[in-house]
């Protein structure tokens, strides 16, 4: 079997609120467990959280995701997701379909490597970057830590 490389979201009691929004913008197969169904949890309050959520898509895409129970730290620092490729429409859907209740952080607009590029922070915090290429691609995208000027998106 060759490795994959998935996106794992985690939130504290949200992911199963976050994956049915993904999934209603990316489509697909959407499976949930939740810690009461495979006879995890610590916690009365914690049977109904997400132990592992699953969004396989269409295009190939996978995205994962799980709740953080009680008995568990919470994890910390950023979270970012990156879409890129050339299929405009498709990546333009996706984008419209996540700044639903996002704050954008860049606008999709043409950038100064050539291509079109936005970033986002979702209703839930967790960053995407959207990079459609351009005629003129090969230079590679900025961080959601730094705007396309090199400095920090916050100042």
């Amino acid at each position: 079997m060759a490795t994959l490389l998935n996106p794992y979201l985690a939130f504290g009691r949200e992911a199963r609120e976050a994956m049915n929004f993904y999934h209603g913008v990316f489509g697909g197969d959407l499976v949930i467990s939740t810690f009461g169904e495979s006879g995890m949890a610590d916690d009365a309050g914690d049977a109904d959280l997400v132990m592992h959520a699953q969004l396989t898509t269409a295009d190939g895409h996978t995205l994962m995701a799980s709740d953080t129970p009680a008995s568990m730290q919470q994890p910390t620092g950023g979270q970012q997701v990156s879409l890129s490729g050339d299929d405009a429409g498709t990546l333009t859907r996706h984008w419209e379909g996540l700044s639903e209740g996002a704050r954008i952080v860049e606008p999709l607009v043409e950038a100064p490597w050539g291509d079109t590029f936005g970033m986002l922070v979702d209703r839930w915090g967790v960053g995407w970057m959207v990079n459609i290429a351009g005629a003129a691609s090969g230079t590679p995208a900025p961080s959601l830590d730094e705007g396309v000027d090199g400095r920090s998106a916050d100042r």
